[in-house]
């Protein structure tokens, strides 16, 4: 792993644990195990700090949300797949949830941080309106289902479930299923 990445890592270890307000680039570099000025190297200033570190978070959920059901033969339930691997019990996926989340509750305070957490939120729902799309085609999902209205549903579903297991209110089976019973009620799927 490049040093480059590994600043990424702790950086998003810090955002999950302290949030974006509690990211110190002093404290960084210690968790790190690299100087200040390595920092201000590869990201410039804290914004930039900032803005890579939450593309390395979307970057990092789209590798372990990578779906096993092909696409093309069954968008369906490669969708299906798609949400519930945001809800695993990994490390990894509770530390990118969680950071996820602070990013999010951050950009309330913070709308320098909008426009990003727009631009990832904007690829996770058009991946899913394509396939709910490609569903509609295969005749598994009803063709008067508005697909961009379905996946920007189904992706702030998954969040605000995401949130209540993380934060323990939710049982990791129930949250699982509760995304099921969504998709099948929210696209009226013919599987």
């Amino acid at each position: 792993m490049s040093r480059r990445d590994s600043i990424l890592e702790s950086a998003a270890r810090v955002v999950a644990q302290r949030g974006i307000r509690g990211l110190r680039v002093e404290e960084l570099a210690e968790a790190a195990g690299v100087s200040t000025s390595l920092i201000y190297y590869h990201f410039k200033d804290r914004a930039g700090l900032l803005a890579q570190t939450l593309d390395f978070i979307s970057t990092r959920a789209e590798r372990y949300t990578e779906s096993d059901v092909d696409a093309v033969a069954d968008p369906l339930g490669h969708l299906e797949q798609l949400l519930l691997l945001e809800l695993q019990d990994t490390p990894l996926v509770i530390e990118n949830s969680t950071a996820w989340g602070e990013s999010r509750a951050t950009a309330v305070f913070q709308p320098e941080l909008r426009d990003q957490l727009r631009a990832a939120t904007v690829r996770w729902t058009d991946c899913l309106s394509a396939l709910i799309h490609s569903a509609q085609d295969r005749g598994a999902v009803p063709a008067d289902i508005a697909a961009a209205d379905a996946a920007e549903r189904l992706t702030a579903l998954v969040e605000g479930v995401s949130m209540r297991w993380l934060s323990g209110t939710l049982e990791l089976a129930r949250a699982r299923e509760l995304v099921r019973g969504a998709i099948a009620l929210e696209l009226g799927a013919r599987r």
